[in-house]
């Protein structure tokens, strides 16, 4: 009995069925033992992306909820850190969400004494809240670590001054108060 040909598509299907078990076959996915997700590649030559470049850029370009899910995969990836709190902390405030990014920077400012750019956004989220004055400190206290370096900072602490001595105190930028991320060294304007 003569053979058929084998059409063009169902030789292509097979052919991408085979590779597929020849790869589950001689390593080159592992499985987890009871994991209901698709096997992880072993040894993979593609460099994961981070996750709080990623965020950031989204944080950038106005994707608040997306950044944040970045920011937790960047948590989850990399550990809590100081600088996926405070990053967690910006996206929350951004979403309006100032009770759960007030205690996340809180949680970064006690994790860090140093680092600036928690204490900064610490600030802004209390001056969102209305507590001018213990922004006033916060703000203080970011300047002083920064070494008086940020003129976001510096114009942070000034309003935050403006609105103490003066509750009615209204600039027509007042809500543009400046959230800063750590970047290569240094700090990096967020959102204006």
């Amino acid at each position: 009995m003569p053979r058929r040909p084998i059409h063009r598509p169902l030789a292509a299907a097979l052919a991408v069925a085979t590779l597929t078990l020849a790869a589950c076959g001689t390593g080159g996915l592992h499985p987890v033992k009871g994991s209901p997700y698709a096997p992880r590649s072993i040894g993979g030559t593609a460099a994961s992306v981070d996750g709080l470049l990623v965020g950031h850029r989204l944080m950038e370009a106005g994707e608040y909820e997306l950044a944040l899910k970045s920011y937790y995969r960047a948590a989850g990836d990399q550990g809590v850190t100081v600088d996926t709190l405070s990053a967690i902390g910006s996206a929350n405030l951004k979403l309006g969400r100032l009770g759960q990014a007030e205690s996340i920077l809180r949680r970064a400012t006690d994790m860090d004494e140093t680092f600036v750019p928690a204490w900064n956004n610490l600030g802004v989220v209390l001056m969102e809240r209305g507590n001018y004055g213990e922004a006033e400190r916060v703000f203080r206290i970011a300047f002083a670590l920064d070494s008086g370096q940020s003129a976001d900072i510096r114009d942070n602490l000034r309003l935050a001054l403006a609105k103490i001595e003066n509750p009615a105190y209204s600039d027509e930028n007042e809500s543009d108060f400046a959230l800063v991320r750590r970047g290569t060294g240094d700090y990096l304007l967020l959102a204006r």
